[in-house]
């Protein structure tokens, strides 16, 4: 595995990072949102698009390792940037200046060692409210010396924090999927990374399992979490998630065994 040396980054209070990969269109508006942190490291994945002229040019530190999995990458930040706090961001997300005080204020309060931000979730353009999808609280600002990500979860990852954590009231916006193409890209990429975990597991691909979990999943967004407010958005999510999330991973599990 291939990093560069260094994190550019000598022991501020609160550091922004961004994991990328070919995220040109988006980086530079993020960055943009960053002016509370004292540093802000752009975790690049060899990107081919621009995505490290555009960060360094907004005055983000660059580094650059190849990509394992989204809870190595985040890991191997948190080992790499000389801070007390690290504020996990997407390039796709935005955080308002009202969020980025409550955030510097909170992190000398005590006695929290990670704080929970809630989300606001653009999909295509639209603002989806339920479903699963607001208040879509993100364990994201974290203190650095304990917090780890679990390596068990390389995907949708998992916080292991030693010590409590904390709720933050202002919200980060997500331009959650540009369009449908990506939504489908994506998602296609999440299934084939929990085919994987489940094939490491090994779990069966039993035949009950192909509808019984989509019909679970259809459920659990559009009439446990409220999808339905939504309108034919939420009806559209939650059939669609129901076959990424319940459906693929066990396709996905057969069809590369």
């Amino acid at each position: 595995m291939m990093e560069t040396a260094g994190s550019g980054v000598g022991g501020v209070e609160l550091a922004a990072v961004i994991l990328t990969r070919n995220e040109a269109k988006h980086i530079g508006d993020c960055i943009a949102t960053l002016g509370f942190a004292d540093a802000v490291v752009v975790s690049d994945s060899y990107s081919d698009d621009g995505t490290v002229a555009v960060a360094q040019n907004a005055g983000a530190i660059v580094q650059q390792r190849d990509f394992d999995n989204f809870a190595g990458m985040r890991n191997a930040a948190m080992e790499r940037v000389d801070a007390d706090w690290i504020f996990f961001v997407d390039a796709d997300e935005r955080i308002p200046p009202e969020l980025g005080e409550e955030a510097r204020r909170v992190i000398r309060q005590g006695p929290e060692v990670g704080w929970w931000v809630p989300r606001l979730n653009y999909i295509a353009g639209r603002l989806v409210q339920h479903g699963g999808f607001y208040p879509d609280y993100q364990l994201r600002l974290l203190r650095r010396d304990r917090a780890r990500y679990d390596p068990g979860r390389p995907v949708h990852e998992v916080v292991l924090l030693e010590g409590p954590s904390g709720q933050l009231k202002h919200e980060m916006i997500h331009y959650n999927y540009d369009d449908w193409g990506q939504f489908h890209a994506k998602q296609r990429r999440y299934a084939r990374f929990e085919g994987r975990i489940l094939q490491e597991r090994g779990v069966k691909p039993w035949p009950h399992k192909f509808v019984r979990f989509p019909l679970q999943e259809f459920w659990r967004r559009y009439v446990t979490l409220q999808g339905y407010k939504d309108g034919w958005m939420g009806l559209k999510l939650a059939v669609l998630l129901g076959f990424y999330y319940g459906f693929m991973p066990h396709w996905y599990l057969v069809s590369e065994t």
